[in-house]
């Protein structure tokens, strides 16, 4: 079980870059883009390609997240100039990203074992500079040095990735352009009101979401060591539970607690499929079932604890108001006396 958890941990920071692209769409734009089933595996394919072809794979990655960032141009483009809705402009561009994927791949899998990838590259620097040693000491010091894992190069090196991008999506939404992506997602009318181009903001929007979305497929494909065609299907819910799970345990309140409520949401949503999956009575075939119970009950609960709280402060009011209402009487009848 700790060993599985130690792999949710890892996937859950590699797959939180995905989430943070998932949330610029989803709470920023208000805009339902279906078009990241399509871009993830895009990321993933032509990060594949490119290092079965001897580019370096740092540089695959972002080429990949490239790819995306043009996929999800697309899909802003058809919504915004060809006045397609929302919705199907996502599913349209998820279609035709199925097709340009196989043609990417030239076969609907490529292996990566045995090549250079970021996670090997990034294995012989920690490992030439003795990390493991250095974090490991003070927890073999204190005894539990044996539910370790291995190596830590995995997730020391995600935080430091996931946090960056973090960062920058801070930074890019405090900035004016920023202010003015959130001003179309929240009232499109008062910005257009403004003379701003509510398209151009919606299309970079877009193409922004999908260019992180494409570098968190790049990434997993390289960590599970294949890229697969299939790889996007229901990447979209996974993110979307990933942002639900995030803002309902982390909060919501500021920029920078929600993309980091939205990067412990897909840890934690991790977590809990390899706790669900280590149960007796569900397969691994069971995983779009528990995410669905995820995402519903992260959907629902919030809802049903806020009425309960509300409801509980109200009958406290109504409780106060009947002992202030009593109060008064009995100094009225005193007063009488």
């Amino acid at each position: 079980m700790i060993n599985a958890l130690y792999g949710a941990l890892e996937s859950g920071l590699i797959y939180a870059i995905m989430a943070l692209g998932v949330y610029l769409t989803f709470r920023i734009l208000d805009f339902p883009d279906l078009t990241v089933d399509g871009s993830f595996v895009t990321g993933g394919a032509v990060s594949a390609i490119m290092i079965v072809n001897g580019q370096d794979p740092f540089l695959s990655t972002l080429v990949g997240g490239a790819a995306g960032f043009i996929a999800g141009c697309f899909t802003g483009l058809l919504h915004t100039k060809g006045n397609i809705n929302a919705l199907l402009s996502g599913i349209l561009m998820m279609t035709a990203l199925y097709s340009i994927n196989l043609k990417i791949m030239q076969k609907p899998s490529i292996p990566l074992m045995n090549q250079e990838t970021v996670f090997t590259r990034i294995e012989s620097w920690w490992a030439a500079l003795n990390l493991d040693a250095l974090i490991s000491a003070p927890f073999m010091w204190i005894g539990v040095g044996e539910h370790l894992p291995r190596t830590f190069y995995v997730i020391g090196s995600m935080i430091i990735i996931m946090f960056i991008f973090k960062k920058l999506i801070d930074w890019l939404l405090q900035t004016e352009a920023g202010l003015a992506l959130r001003a179309t997602g929240d009232n499109p009318r008062m910005v257009k009101s403004f003379s701003a181009n509510t398209n151009m903001y919606i299309i970079i929007g877009l193409g922004i979401s999908n260019g992180l979305v494409a570098i968190s497929g790049g990434l997993v494909v390289q960590y599970n060591g294949f890229s697969d065609v299939n790889l996007g299907i229901g990447m979209i819910i996974i993110g979307l539970a990933s942002v639900i799970i995030g803002e309902g345990l982390f909060g919501k309140d500021k920029i920078v607690r929600l993309t980091l409520a939205v990067a412990l949401g897909a840890i934690v949503y991790r977590f809990i499929i390899a706790i669900a999956l280590r149960t007796d009575f569900l397969d691994a075939s069971d995983m779009k079932l528990i995410t669905a119970i995820i995402v519903i009950g992260a959907l629902v609960f919030p809802k049903w604890w806020a009425y309960i709280k509300e409801k509980k402060k109200r009958q406290a009011a109504r409780k106060t108001l009947r002992e202030q209402e009593k109060g008064v009487d009995f100094i009225a009848s005193t007063k009488s006396d």
